[in-house]
């Protein structure tokens, strides 16, 4: 009875499937015209899409700089200062006229110099001499001041214009607006560096000069619609606008490239090709959605991210992985049905030969990939989680003037990083105690604070609101730290720590904000994220697996084999001493697994189904022979991606991503190629074993 029920709903499920392929083939025309219409409709409405650069809005509402934020703006018109300009050749009264200029853009909040920290009316000579060299020094003079968010690059151009080419800009600021700058035209450049890469790869696998357009259309279209779809969300991150794209792109190729080669198999089978095409959709569509299946829970596993930037992308990417698979589906039979006879008249030669022999040398190797392997697992898993990170964009190349304006404020003045602490107004005692302990500690430079500023003995009720209202709110106190220390690192952190220790010994309520401080937030938040994150894309992928092979051993095989490739491309940083951003790191860790593990997919489909028919080892050389040539397409376009993304992004997180993705790609090649083979081969039995329904040749 139980057999009965089963074969019916394979006949029933079967039916199904060549109902919606038929449905397809018979409603081409309209199907061509609607995805075509609304990938034109998208493409518009995308530019309609915000992107944003700020890190301190993807932490999660409850992280100490997310809740100082939201009181920041409540309370203060300004904000933290995250930009500096130095001035070349000027005297002291020039300086406070430029003071005056600056402090008139809109858009430029609570410029700091000099005569915020000492009266100019007695002689420089007289003061301190460490006080005035951070603001005054061989005739430079530097200025601090905070840039209202959102309007980066207006007011840095506006500023720019002011200061002319021999002086310097630097800061957070400036970073956020030379990002936004350069990400239109690094996309674009991107683009024209990849497109004839992986049209050239595309030539070369296939036998018909017009086909690769094909592919490229089928998954640009998705692409596109999955851009439009981002109007729903209101914004996207940078990371998200970079990467998301290009890994859609490179990741669902292969649905196009499975369905297509399965048409053309087909069409040498049956002389209709609207008959070939319902075969080649019902064929391709258990490979299709296995395939998209284990990137798509993979990716799914980023939107578990605490730190949201990696939520974002991942409901990017697993909005992408939908739209590829319908568009490869449903979208790609239609447009190929319509224009075949294009491909039958630009038909050409096969470029590449069969990699025939290619089985026996990988066999022959097993045992020196295994030893080589097994060798560097260990030490490779320990590497990757003992590398140097870190947590922010990072500063842009010297070659930018942005980084160069960088280079040049820190040789005249050095490392200037500004921690604002907020604590309740009304006790003034209080307060000049806090700002007397903060002068007291290591690598702070100098205190801005009412009580430091102005004097403690003076009732701020007394004065003039211009002159309180940089310190005072309504309910609480400011104090502005300047720090000597970089953004991020053991010592700022440090320091991070100390400032909040001391707040917290005089209040209860307080709070910190600043460049170093958001990214000891993000710190913590992502540290935790990241045993979430690798946990469940394995755990998701597992079960994928599991009910694709319906074995227990064969998810085991395949996923030590890309996690082993995971951990060697993550330790590569540690043994080349070169810190790793950690967004990179996490994002990779997720997306190369969920990305390269297709790879053992098509191999070990293709083993476990030859292995009922031959023995253990010639199965797996014949395996090898078949399918190395379409592992090497799809590895070639992914690491080609990634690889574009390293060369072209100015942006430190995106071009990690892609360093790291295209190194993955190759190195997940490398692993399906000679490590999985010989894992297959010394674990035959008891993959026999514990497959249901396995049915393996038995050698007599």
């Amino acid at each position: 009875m139980m057999r009965g029920s089963s074969s019916h709903f394979r006949a029933s499920k079967e039916m199904v499937q060549i109902d919606i392929a038929a449905r397809i083939v018979k409603h081409k025309k309209l199907i061509v015209v609607f995805f075509m219409v609304l990938a034109v409709v998208s493409a518009i409405v995308q530019f309609f899409v915000s992107v944003n650069y700020n890190m301190v809005d993807y932490l999660p509402d409850e992280a100490q700089s997310t809740k100082a934020m939201e009181v920041m703006e409540q309370e203060f018109s300004g904000s933290v200062p995250n930009t500096r300009v130095m001035i070349h050749d000027v005297t002291v009264q020039e300086a406070l006229i430029f003071k005056e200029e600056l402090s008139a853009i809109d858009g430029v909040y609570d410029v700091t110099w000099l005569d915020d920290e000492i009266d100019l009316k007695t002689p420089l000579e007289m003061a301190n001499e460490d006080t005035v060299e951070s603001y005054f020094k061989d005739n430079k003079a530097l200025f601090s001041f905070s840039i209202r968010q959102g309007e980066e690059v207006e007011v840095t151009d506006e500023i720019y214009a002011l200061i002319g080419e021999d002086n310097a800009l630097a800061g957070e600021a400036v970073d956020t607006a030379e990002s936004q700058k350069m990400a239109g035209a690094e996309a674009v450049y991107a683009a024209a560096l990849l497109i004839p890469i992986i049209i050239f790869i595309l030539v070369i696998s296939t036998t018909s000069w017009v086909e690769p357009v094909f592919f490229l259309t089928a998954i640009g279209v998705s692409v596109l619609i999955n851009l439009g779809t981002n109007i729903f969300l209101g914004e996207v991150s940078f990371v998200t606008q970079s990467v998301a794209p290009i890994l859609q792109l490179a990741v669902s190729l292969d649905y196009a490239i499975f369905l297509l080669h399965s048409f053309h198999d087909y069409r040498k089978k049956v002389e209709n090709p609207e008959e070939a095409m319902q075969l080649a959709i019902k064929k391709s569509f258990p490979a299709i959605a296995s395939s998209a299946a284990t990137t798509f829970f993979g990716f799914i596993a980023l939107t578990f991210m605490q730190f949201e930037i990696g939520a974002d992308l991942g409901v990017n990417l697993v909005k992408g992985i939908v739209l590829s698979f319908i568009s490869v589906m449903v979208f790609l039979p239609a447009l190929t049905l319509l224009f075949y006879k294009w491909m039958d008249k630009t038909k050409h030669k096969q470029f590449i030969p069969d990699f025939k022999g290619v089985g026996n040398v990988v066999m022959k190797l097993r045992v020196p990939s295994l030893l080589i392997v097994f060798i560097l697992i260990v030490p490779s898993f320990l590497a990757q989680s003992s590398t140097t990170f870190t947590y922010g964009i990072g500063e842009h190349p010297d070659t930018t003037r942005a980084g160069s304006d960088f280079y040049a404020i820190e040789e005249e003045f050095g490392q200037l990083t500004p921690i604002v602490v907020l604590v309740p107004r009304g006790d003034i005692v209080k307060e000049a105690q806090l700002s007397d302990d903060f002068k007291k500690m290591d690598h702070v430079k100098s205190v801005l604070s009412y009580t430091s500023t102005v004097s403690p003995a003076i009732p701020p009720e007394y004065l003039d609101s211009a002159i309180t209202e940089q310190f005072y709110s309504e309910n609480y106190s400011r104090i502005i730290l300047y720090t000597d220390t970089e953004k991020e690192g053991d010592i700022p952190f440090a320091v991070v720590e100390a400032v909040q220790s001391a707040a917290g010994y005089y209040y209860d309520d307080y709070y910190t904000l600043g460049e170093s401080v958001t990214l000891y937030d993000i710190k913590s938040t992502v540290t935790q994220d990241n045993l979430v994150v690798n946990v469940l894309t394995v755990v998701a992928i597992a079960i994928v697996l599991l009910v694709t092979f319906r074995s227990i051993t064969i998810p085991i095989v395949l996923l030590l084999t890309i996690q082993s490739a995971v951990w060697i491309n993550l330790a590569v940083p540690y043994f080349t001493d070169s810190p790793l951003v950690f967004v990179g790191y996490l994002i990779i860790s997720t997306v190369q697994l969920a990305a390269t593990v297709d790879y053992g997919i098509l191999f070990t489909e293709d083993y476990k189904e030859r292995r009922k028919e031959m023995p253990a080892l010639t199965a797996i050389k014949q395996t090898v022979d078949k399918k190395i040539f379409s592992i090497s397409i799809s590895a070639s376009i992914l690491s080609s991606v990634g690889f574009i993304l390293w060369i072209t992004s100015t942006n430190p997180i995106v071009s990690s991503i892609g360093l790291l993705l295209g190194r993955g790609a190759l190195l997940a090649f490398i692993m399906v190629v000679f490590f999985l083979p010989a894992m297959l081969y010394i674990s035959d039995k008891l993959i026999e074993k514990t497959t249901w329904k396995a049915n393996f040749y038995k050698e007599k």
